[in-house]
């Protein structure tokens, strides 16, 4: 085998691979027929049956309460809205502190500020990188509100144990589910268990509406509400509802026709989507598992895991080189879209800097929050240490990856492995 392009030798991988596309024949009918009616939104801010959105919103939502085996699913026109309606449907106050994982996409933890709640950023699994129940724990003081759980990369967080810890400390749990629909912890879909949980429809998620977000609960009251703040929920309340109902600043978070009825063929899809995935890892797990010092992803009993990022670490004790320097020969071999840091939140400026509202340091520095908040480096150590010297992703998410592709990939990692790792 010639030696490595990271050296100036020839890369394996020469040509461009097909991006991930989920929309079909099927999808374009349905959108059409909507153009063709002319009416791309339905919603009325007021009192009326149009309050809850027109015939696609309501029929994909239907659809979904059925698919789920959930009691109620509200659409919205993005994941991050539906964050935030969460974190207001569950009656959060100002000063309240939220935990959160520190490892998620950002907007899980903007949606706790937006309602001028503190986010506490927890540690996460080192197997998994899912949220560690045993930092939930030391996170937990008498201004815990929630716990907000998030299924990273696919595989499902441990549920079990966090809905323990949130009954024993009467919280409230959201599970942001965008990189795991269809997931099953013991059988049940990822985010049925938490108070509220619900998955992204983002371009670039397993299926999509090119915007988009789907709410789940089984929880009436909540279901009230999140549907109030998704459109406008003050035009439509009287006083003394809003007295019962805390968080009534509605917005325009509302899906429209097009993506609904787009939404009703993809949710038809999903179980193939995944399954495909998971072929595709199974491969990957075979031929690298028997690479010296590379960890495939686990996946743990009684769960599934949906494969949005395919996530593996290195053990530079075995492999005797870097993650950098392996990671750059990798690149260099042509695979496509890897990387090898994920989010370290609590690290991010405004965190920090405590600046999120204005200039001087709201809502961290105010009347309702007396709380010192810690986000120092070190608060998360395996988390950062994963982006340190460990982490080694493949966004199985952005292309289609032909069986050819993927054996292309998995012999940039064995002349990688050949000509650059020490022999055990």
């Amino acid at each position: 085998m010639e030696k490595l392009a990271l050296f100036g030798g020839k890369k394996i991988i020469t040509r461009k691979f097909k991006k991930y596309r989920s929309i079909g024949l099927e999808e374009k009918k349905a959108a059409l027929k909507v153009l063709n009616s002319g009416v791309l939104s339905d919603f009325l801010g007021q009192k009326s049956p149009k309050f809850y959105g027109g015939y696609y919103v309501q029929k994909f939502e239907r659809y979904l309460e059925k698919y789920f085996k959930v009691k109620h699913a509200i659409t919205t026109n993005s994941w991050t809205s539906g964050l935030i309606a969460a974190v207001g449907a569950i009656g959060t106050e100002p000063g309240d502190e939220i935990i959160v994982p520190t490892w998620t996409m950002c907007a899980s933890a903007i949606a706790i500020l937006h309602w001028n709640a503190i986010p506490v950023f927890a540690d996460i699994e080192n197997e998994t990188f899912n949220i560690d129940p045993s930092s939930i724990i030391k996170k937990i003081n008498k201004k815990t509100k929630a716990i907000i759980c998030v299924d990273i990369f696919g595989h499902p967080a441990n549920m079990k144990e966090i809905m323990k810890i949130a009954k024993n400390k009467k919280l409230k749990v959201i599970a942001d589910n965008a990189q795991a629909p269809g997931s099953k912890y013991f059988n049940k879909f990822s985010g049925t268990m938490a108070d509220i949980g619900g998955i992204s429809l983002n371009c670039h998620k397993h299926i999509n509406t090119g915007e988009g977000g789907i709410l789940i609960t089984n929880n009436s009251i909540y279901a009230k509400r999140l549907r109030l703040i998704r459109n406008h929920a003050e035009a439509v309340v009287t006083t003394d509802f809003i007295k019962k109902n805390p968080n009534m600043l509605g917005y325009n978070f509302r899906m429209g026709e097009i993506e609904s009825a787009i939404g009703l063929e993809q949710i038809k899809k999903l179980k193939k989507k995944i399954k495909l995935r998971q072929q595709i890892a199974k491969k990957l797990d075979k031929n690298l598992s028997k690479l010296k010092g590379l960890i495939i992803p686990k996946v743990k009993k009684n769960c599934t895991h949906s494969y949005y990022i395919y996530a593996m670490k290195i053990d530079e004790n075995i492999t005797g080189v870097s993650r950098d320097k392996i990671f750059s020969a990798l690149v260099a071999e042509g695979i496509p879209d890897l990387i090898k840091n994920y989010f370290n939140l609590h690290l991010l400026p405004i965190y920090q800097n405590k600046l999120a509202y204005g200039t001087k340091g709201f809502p961290w520095k105010s009347e309702f929050n007396k709380n010192k908040i810690n986000y120092n480096k070190g608060i998360c150590p395996t988390a950062e240490n994963l982006n340190k010297s460990q982490l080694i992703l493949l966004e199985l998410c952005v292309y289609e990856y032909s069986k050819k592709e993927i054996d292309l990939i998995i012999k940039c990692f064995n002349k990688v492995w050949k000509k650059l790792i020490k022999q055990i």
